[in-house]
């Protein structure tokens, strides 16, 4: 949280620099760290001692496959990636334009494909991973609960205040999640009702999808659920 700005971009690569950094800093403290996650990319990237190549940000080429990507959509670059690099077309949604037209920029700009880059160097840590799930209607009401909260606490306002301040919707920090439901909503393309369905319905979907990056059957995480999962954690942790 506040580590850069709406309209700065931030890499894997970045992340796993200063994701180190603040484990080592925890370690030097006598501390154990705590990695609370969110996206499954990034975490098994730090976990796993992922490869990531430290590659600026190549705009032109971007704006070039954004633009193919609008006229003969989404579909037709996941295709093209599919082509390159099977592996990474094959764990990457064909709807998450931004991260097909990454894998495809950095095999563009470095002639190798990112799964290369993702290659595993596993680090010398001792891990207890924990995940924490519930049965999918549970879920989906929470999902509902915590946006209609996020809704009462002033997510519009805070739209605004950052639309004021001179970012634009395009940016990808203005694409996720509420955010972009919300920058329709201002822009007169949604009634508000509609957003809040549609910022419910997307995050169900990115649920659906951790469960791809962390599944129930991976031996190393251990699932906890109900009531005891705070208790459970802190004996496991202890």
């Amino acid at each position: 949280i506040d580590v850069i700005d709406p309209d700065e971009e931030f890499s894997l690569a970045q992340y796993l620099e200063q994701a180190g950094a603040a484990l080592e800093d925890v370690w030097s403290r006598g501390k154990q760290p705590l990695l609370v996650g969110g996206s499954g990319q990034y975490v098994w990237a730090l976990l796993e001692g992922w490869r990531v190549p430290r590659l600026p940000p190549q705009r032109e080429l971007r704006r070039e496959l954004g633009e193919r990507a609008d006229r003969q959509g989404a579909e037709a670059l996941h295709r093209e990636l599919a082509q390159v690099d099977s592996k990474a077309a094959a764990r990457i949604d064909p709807r998450n334009v931004r991260r097909v037209i990454r894998a495809l920029e950095v095999h563009k700009a470095t002639g190798r494909p990112i799964s290369y880059w993702q290659e595993k160097d596993p680090p010398p840590w001792e891990v207890l991973i924990l995940g924490l799930t519930c049965p999918r209607r549970e879920l989906y009401e929470r999902i509902d609960a915590r946006v209609g909260g996020m809704m009462e606490v002033g997510l519009v306002d805070e739209v605004k205040r950052l639309l004021a301040m001179g970012y634009e919707p395009s940016l990808a920090s203005m694409s996720g999640i509420g955010y972009k439901q919300v920058c329709q909503h201002l822009a007169g393309e949604l009634d508000l009702a509609t957003a809040v369905a549609r910022i419910k319905t997307a995050t169900h979907r990115l649920a659906r999808q951790q469960y791809t990056w962390f599944r129930l059957d991976d031996g190393r995480i251990r699932w906890l659920e109900g009531a005891g999962a705070v208790d459970e954690a802190v004996a496991l942790a202890e």
